[in-house]
């Protein structure tokens, strides 16, 4: 792959069109100012990152998380950007050196496809489908259409919502510019040949749009003719899932000694060893000369350190490798590929978040109640879609935003605006629905 085909700020929907522009904008900030105009952006306030939305400890939502991970994916695509114009510098005064704008876009972006609850609304929808009351419909979908409900995947779902034409939309969706797009493509595959995790990049109805997108820009085809779909990465992919790494599991213990689930001894060790002794002394010594005397704030300035510390080895990773990614051999994730202290002292914070944070009860308990939600949601309005002649069918579609196709002749088209309207939702909106449903609340005169 080449980088001057790779960054390119041709717009999804206005590929042939002039449009004249009256400030000095780049197009890739566009993108941004775009997404953070947004609806869907806006949503994120009220969707659930791992801790309950807050009550008197304000915690990360999902809005909060996205615009921390763009700001680290700012700063990791700045420095790539000065790192590889020293190797190439045939690419200075190209586009090339936007790629931390596109970076930070992306990273706003990359959580706009995930359903209220996280973790557990993706589950719900697919179990609803596999173990559930949608388990009949296998036989009246295609199997392309079967294998994307069942493997319901956020970030396939944020590759609809910026690039699919809902109704009363203009085409392209959001038009974007197209490596802003591919960007956030973490799993470049169909659910046909998804992941070893079970995850995809796109839904059958979105395909024709990404191979698109990846044929204009150069993207390394890896499937044979007749082969469900895969592609190697974008390379800036590897840059915003790194900023995500960093930012939810550093963010998460953060979180999580604030509201005293971990302690102020266990959080700060986790932190200091990312750094040799002599850097801990003097990390040590830095919080006694700034006068930082309570613990929040002092875990604040250590995770700040070790945020720097952990983009600054991603950065030297991607640099390292920048021949595997652009010839689509590349492994893992660039966290995979930083050095051993760092890697471990990473990895023994992932094993206490799963440990002590991922299996708190007040995590359990949002994830079993958003389940149930969810599935509720599900079954009603896919009752709803496939049997729109009843009376209790039409006032619950009467329900479902015009954008989208929920009274479409076609079933698949049905039952994919059923998961658009409930997979849109904040984690409040679906419980008031929830609750309205169920006959448990009435609207308020």
């Amino acid at each position: 792959m080449e980088w001057q085909k790779l960054i390119s700020n041709m717009r999804l929907g206005q590929e042939h069109r002039h449009i004249e522009r009256h400030d000095d904008r780049t197009e890739f900030k566009r993108d941004y100012d775009r997404l953070i105009f947004s609806a869907p952006f806006r949503r994120l306030q009220n969707k659930t990152q791992v801790f309950p939305l807050p009550g008197s400890v304000f915690v990360h939502n999902r809005l909060t998380h996205s615009l921390e991970v763009a700001s680290v994916g700012m700063s990791l695509g700045n420095d790539v950007s000065v790192r590889i114009k020293e190797k190439r510098p045939e690419l200075a005064g190209t586009l090339f050196e936007e790629i931390g704008q596109i970076v930070a876009t992306a990273c706003l972006a990359h959580d706009l496809g995930n359903p209220p609850f996280g973790h557990s609304g993706e589950k719900a929808i697919q179990t609803f489908f596999t173990e559930g009351n949608g388990r009949p419909l296998k036989q009246l979908v295609t199997p392309e259409f079967w294998a994307d409900i069942t493997h319901f995947e956020g970030n396939a779902n944020a590759f609809r919502l910026l690039t699919h034409q809902f109704k009363g939309r203009r085409p392209g969706g959001f038009v974007m510019t197209y490596s802003t797009i591919a960007s956030i493509v973490k799993y470049p595959y169909s659910s046909l040949a998804p992941s070893k995790k079970g995850k995809f990049g796109f839904f059958i109805s979105e395909q024709q749009t990404y191979q698109r997108l990846a044929d204009e820009m150069g993207i390394i085809c890896k499937s044979k003719p007749g082969e469900p779909l895969r592609y190697a990465r974008h390379p800036l992919v590897y840059l915003v899932e790194a900023a995500d790494d960093i930012c939810y599991e550093i963010m998460d213990l953060e979180d999580a000694h604030k509201l005293k689930i971990l302690s102020y001894d266990t959080v700060s060790k986790l932190f200091l060893d990312f750094f040799d002794e002599q850097t801990q002394r003097h990390i040590l010594q830095r919080i006694i000369d700034e006068q930082l005397t309570d613990e929040n704030e002092k875990i604040v300035y250590l995770r700040a350190c070790v945020i720097g510390k952990l983009e600054n080895e991603c950065v030297t990773a991607f640099v390292s490798h920048e021949d595997d990614i652009l010839a689509g051999k590349f492994e893992g994730g660039l966290i995979d590929h930083i050095s051993p202290r760092q890697l471990e002292a990473y990895k023994r914070c992932a094993k206490l978040s799963v440990e002590r944070i991922y299996k708190s009860r007040p995590v359990l308990d949002v994830e079993l109640s958003g389940y149930q939600i969810m599935a509720t949601l599900m079954d009603k309005m896919t009752e709803a879609v496939m049997n729109p002649q009843r009376y209790y069918s039409q006032q619950l579609i009467s329900r479902v935003s015009s954008q989208y196709d929920i009274e479409a002749d076609d079933l698949e088209t049905r039952l994919m605006a059923v998961i658009d309207y409930i997979s849109g939702m904040t984690d409040v909106y679906a419980l008031d629905v929830y609750q309205k449903i169920n006959g448990i609340s009435l609207p308020i005169v």
